[in-house]
Protein backbone atom coordinates (compact mmCIF):
# COMPACT_ATOMS: atom_id res chain seq x y z
CA UNK A 1 0.00 0.00 0.00
CA UNK A 2 1.19 3.50 -0.73
CA UNK A 3 0.36 7.02 0.35
CA UNK A 4 0.61 10.01 -1.94
CA UNK A 5 0.79 13.79 -1.68
CA UNK A 6 0.60 16.32 -4.50
CA UNK A 7 1.33 20.05 -4.52
CA UNK A 8 -0.07 21.73 -7.61
CA UNK A 9 0.92 25.01 -9.25
CA UNK A 10 3.95 25.62 -7.06
CA UNK A 11 5.76 28.79 -8.18
CA UNK A 12 9.12 27.29 -9.07
CA UNK A 13 10.58 26.16 -12.35
CA UNK A 14 10.34 22.38 -12.90
CA UNK A 15 13.97 22.24 -14.02
CA UNK A 16 15.18 23.68 -10.70
CA UNK A 17 12.88 21.43 -8.67
CA UNK A 18 13.97 18.27 -10.52
CA UNK A 19 17.57 18.84 -9.47
CA UNK A 20 16.51 18.48 -5.83
CA UNK A 21 13.90 15.75 -6.18
CA UNK A 22 16.42 13.46 -7.91
CA UNK A 23 18.39 13.39 -4.65
CA UNK A 24 15.59 11.75 -2.61
CA UNK A 25 14.07 9.24 -5.03
CA UNK A 26 14.27 5.70 -3.58
CA UNK A 27 15.67 6.78 -0.20
CA UNK A 28 14.20 6.17 3.26
CA UNK A 29 11.92 8.96 4.49
CA UNK A 30 14.20 9.88 7.39
CA UNK A 31 17.22 10.07 5.09
CA UNK A 32 15.27 12.10 2.52
CA UNK A 33 14.18 14.59 5.20
CA UNK A 34 17.79 14.98 6.34
CA UNK A 35 18.91 15.70 2.78
CA UNK A 36 16.16 18.27 2.21
CA UNK A 37 16.74 20.08 5.52
CA UNK A 38 20.43 20.50 4.77
CA UNK A 39 19.95 21.47 1.12
CA UNK A 40 19.41 25.23 1.09
CA UNK A 41 17.11 25.99 -1.86
CA UNK A 42 13.56 27.14 -2.38
CA UNK A 43 12.75 23.81 -4.05
CA UNK A 44 13.95 21.78 -1.06
CA UNK A 45 11.61 23.66 1.29
CA UNK A 46 8.61 23.00 -0.98
CA UNK A 47 9.52 19.34 -1.53
CA UNK A 48 9.97 18.86 2.23
CA UNK A 49 6.40 20.06 2.82
CA UNK A 50 5.06 17.55 0.29
CA UNK A 51 7.17 14.75 1.78
CA UNK A 52 5.88 15.57 5.27
CA UNK A 53 2.32 15.50 3.93
CA UNK A 54 2.81 12.12 2.23
CA UNK A 55 4.33 10.71 5.43
CA UNK A 56 1.42 12.02 7.50
CA UNK A 57 -1.05 10.48 5.04
CA UNK A 58 0.69 7.12 5.36
CA UNK A 59 0.81 7.19 9.16
CA UNK A 60 -2.66 8.62 9.86
CA UNK A 61 -4.79 7.23 7.04
CA UNK A 62 -3.13 3.90 6.23
CA UNK A 63 -1.68 3.01 9.68
CA UNK A 64 1.86 2.52 8.34
CA UNK A 65 4.98 2.69 10.48
CA UNK A 66 7.03 5.83 9.77
CA UNK A 67 10.34 4.02 10.36
CA UNK A 68 9.70 1.59 7.47
CA UNK A 69 8.66 4.16 4.85
CA UNK A 70 10.66 4.96 1.73
CA UNK A 71 10.09 7.30 -1.23
CA UNK A 72 8.72 5.07 -3.97
CA UNK A 73 7.81 7.81 -6.45
CA UNK A 74 9.07 11.37 -6.63
CA UNK A 75 8.51 13.49 -9.69
CA UNK A 76 8.05 17.09 -10.77
CA UNK A 77 5.70 17.80 -13.66
CA UNK A 78 5.38 21.08 -15.49
CA UNK A 79 2.39 23.18 -14.54
CA UNK A 80 0.79 26.10 -16.35
CA UNK A 81 3.04 28.95 -17.45
CA UNK A 82 2.19 32.53 -16.54
CA UNK A 83 3.32 34.59 -19.51
CA UNK A 84 4.44 38.10 -18.67
CA UNK A 85 5.80 40.78 -20.99
CA UNK A 86 8.67 43.14 -20.45
CA UNK A 87 9.51 46.03 -22.68
CA UNK A 88 12.67 45.59 -24.67
CA UNK A 89 14.87 47.87 -26.69
CA UNK A 90 13.84 49.42 -30.00
CA UNK A 91 10.12 49.11 -29.23
CA UNK A 92 10.12 45.33 -29.03
CA UNK A 93 8.34 43.28 -26.40
CA UNK A 94 10.23 40.51 -24.63
CA UNK A 95 8.76 37.60 -22.73
CA UNK A 96 9.31 36.66 -19.11
CA UNK A 97 7.67 33.28 -18.55
CA UNK A 98 6.84 32.44 -14.92
CA UNK A 99 6.87 28.65 -14.77
CA UNK A 100 5.01 26.50 -12.24
CA UNK A 101 5.36 22.89 -11.11
CA UNK A 102 3.30 19.99 -9.82
CA UNK A 103 5.24 18.04 -7.16
CA UNK A 104 4.17 14.40 -6.64
CA UNK A 105 5.60 12.18 -3.89
CA UNK A 106 4.50 8.65 -2.98
CA UNK A 107 5.77 6.64 -0.02
CA UNK A 108 5.55 2.88 0.56
CA UNK A 109 6.37 0.56 3.38
CA UNK A 110 9.35 -1.79 3.08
Amino acid sequence: MEAKAIAKQVRISPIKARLVIDLIRGKDVSEAKTILVNYNTKASKMILKVLDSATANAVNNNKMDEENLFVSEARVDAGPVMKRIMFDSRGHIGHKDKRTSHIVISVKER
